[in-house]
């Protein structure tokens, strides 16, 4: 039986590692694959504009229901293997929902914003593990994984649905998550590796649920959630309405946002990696968020220049929030309950903002009310950063 020599055994342990960040890549696809299509599924199927947004909406709302519970399928198998199983359900499920009549496109997309709420949950929490002294460095490259998934399905998806028809489209990124777990399972079948022992694993605490800190975490991932998907879903309707923009000249915008955002992502680890303090990282990358808002409101011309500002905050937001997370949580049972609590009060937040946005745009006639309230919020996150970043006690 081979024997593998120290360096090339630590060079296949780095490749295995690093599989943590191929899992990012299929844990959008089957999100953002549906936004382009939306109209030709309605028009299949019969959906009214209420529920093709609603159907936008069904895996954020899944996200919320699940995340709290992953800790639990964590504590029982294991997190690699919780991850391994939510790859097969993720690809079961984008493979039918599309074949199955609506019932099972409804059905479908609850079970796959189920799935992935899975990888959200415990993907971040394996990388604290692994990369325990580049927390915030993997978390951008992490994250950097999701933006370029989530780019590719949104650019593919027409395109597909073009040569074949929306089915397919939908139905392709199956066949993604297939791949994934394959290059996931070796980590499956050996024992789990265990950080290095803590108290906080071994001792009785208080839940996350009733401590303050964690409560300043879940604030700043949901306010980061809620405007992000404001700025995905109702950009390109506010530059229209308030810029004189064109609808090409939007998507173009949009897709702008969204490199931006993976630009953001990358370079705030720099700012984060402070032992102690990760104020200015928090700040720096809620800062641009108030300031596109506040620039839509104002200066809606310079539409593009928000959209590169607002893409910035946004990528460097996401990041800094779930190495707040990371950071925050004591051991990685608890940072896995940090992270479910994190996700579930954020996503639900996302799934509301976008409705309330058209609600408020709908009473008032137009976006100017709506833009000062969610520049409102925006301005609890940079505060929300302020204090949460100067906290270093875990929760």
């Amino acid at each position: 039986m081979a024997v593998l020599t120290e360096p090339v055994a630590r060079e296949r342990s780095a490749l295995i590692t690093a599989t943590a960040f191929v899992v990012a890549l299929s844990l959008r696809p089957a999100l953002t694959a549906v936004g382009p299509v939306l109209p030709r599924i309605g028009l299949d199927l019969h959906l009214g504009e209420a529920a093709q947004g609603l159907l936008g909406t069904l895996p954020l709302l899944a996200f919320a229901v699940a995340s709290p519970l992953v800790h639990l399928a964590s504590r029982r198998f294991g997190m690699e293997r919780a991850v391994f199983v939510s790859l097969l359900v993720l690809a079961a499920s984008s493979a039918l929902r599309p074949y199955t009549g609506q019932a099972g496109l409804w059905i479908g997309t609850a079970v796959v914003g189920a799935a992935i709420a899975v990888g959200n949950v415990l993907v971040p929490v394996i990388i604290k593990r692994d990369y325990a002294a580049h927390v915030s460095r993997a978390t951008g490259i992490y994250t950097a994984f999701i933006t370029g998934g989530a780019a590719i399905a949104s650019i593919l998806a027409v395109p597909i649905a073009d040569a074949v028809d929306w089915r397919l489209s939908l139905a392709v990124w199956g066949g993604l998550a297939v791949l994934v777990a394959v290059i996931w399972l070796p980590r499956t079948l050996s024992p789990e590796p265990m950080p290095a022992a803590t108290t906080a694993d071994g001792a009785r605490r208080v839940s996350v649920w009733r401590q303050p800190t964690a409560w300043l975490v879940t604030g700043f991932m949901g306010l980061q959630s809620t405007s992000f998907y404001l700025f995905v879903n109702w950009l390109p309707t506010i530059e229209i309405a308030t810029g004189g923009v064109s609808e090409r000249s939007t998507g173009v915008h949009l897709f702008i946002f969204q490199v931006c955002g993976l630009i953001g992502g990358l370079s705030i680890p720099l700012l984060l990696k402070h032992p102690t303090n990760q104020r200015a990282g928090l700040m720096t990358a809620s800062l641009p968020i108030l300031l596109a808002l506040l620039g839509l409101l104002v200066a809606p011309h310079l539409a593009i220049v928000w959209a590169i500002v607002g893409g910035l905050g946004q990528g460097a937001g996401l990041v800094a929030a779930l190495s707040l997370i990371s950071l925050r949580g004591r051991g990685h049972h608890e940072t896995t309950q940090l992270s479910g609590m994190a996700q579930a009060v954020g996503y639900t937040l996302a799934a509301a903002g976008p409705v309330v946005a058209g609600y408020l745009t709908q009473v008032t006639g137009g976006w100017s009310t709506t833009l000062v309230v969610f520049a409102t919020l925006a301005a609890v996150q940079v505060t929300l950063g302020f204090v949460a970043g100067r906290d270093t006690r875990p929760v």
